[in-house]
């Protein structure tokens, strides 16, 4: 079923996700653990943005089962990588502190 997801077959990509969909979710979860506190991302949202990103465009090759996981537990850790860097973006107010202003 990987080599058909792969090869861009939808209707494979449609089969894959019910098999696949709670072992990405126990990794979403051990990733979100380990994360800071104040995470506004979902292990379920985190589980479809690498999902989008494994079986979405491009032509993708597993060897087998343990190298589809590794990848996406890698997809993972890029997306909650890549959120982390816009989030401390000066431009998106990084290290700069909240003020309630009922406070001031």
């Amino acid at each position: 079923m990987l080599d058909a997801v792969a090869r861009g077959q939808k209707q494979a990509s449609a089969n894959l996700l019910p098999l696949v969909y709670e072992e990405l979710r126990r990794l979403a979860l051990i990733r979100m653990a380990q994360e800071a506190p104040g995470q506004t991302l979902q292990p379920t949202a985190l589980v479809h943005e690498a999902w989008l990103q494994l079986a979405g465009t491009g032509e993708r090759s597993w060897q087998n089962r343990a190298h589809f996981f590794g990848a996406a537990a890698e997809a993972m850790r890029r997306i909650l990588i890549d959120r982390a860097r816009r989030k401390s973006r000066i431009k998106h107010g990084g290290g700069q502190v909240r003020v309630d202003l009922n406070d001031i």
